[in-house]
């Protein structure tokens, strides 16, 4: 049997529950789930991995920091000196091709 088996994206990542299966876990780290599977039983699977009743469940928040990816809060200033800032540098750029 053929099957590919696809990396999660940025956005599909930040979209998880609290926890996952060990399919999601693996895609998040690009390996097949059998190699999630003899990972685990080597106990060197990237992150924490939860048994429940005959299923393993990963964290999400172990899952991003074995990623990299940090748990850091969102301010709406930010946010929204983020947007005036791009709206500044696009009124900016759109300016300097119109001079030209």
């Amino acid at each position: 049997m053929n099957r590919t088996h696809r990396t999660l994206t940025f956005a599909e990542a930040f979209d998880l529950p609290l926890s996952v299966d060990l399919r999601t876990a693996a895609r998040a780290f690009a390996v097949c789930p059998a190699t999630a599977y003899r990972l685990i039983r080597m106990d060197c699977f990237p992150c924490r991995v939860v048994r429940v009743g005959h299923q393993y469940r990963i964290p999400t928040a172990s899952l991003m920091r074995a990623l990299g990816i940090e748990n850091l809060p969102v301010y709406a200033t930010d946010v929204e000196a983020g947007a005036e800032m791009s709206a500044a540098m696009t009124h900016h750029f759109d300016e300097q091709e119109d001079s030209q």
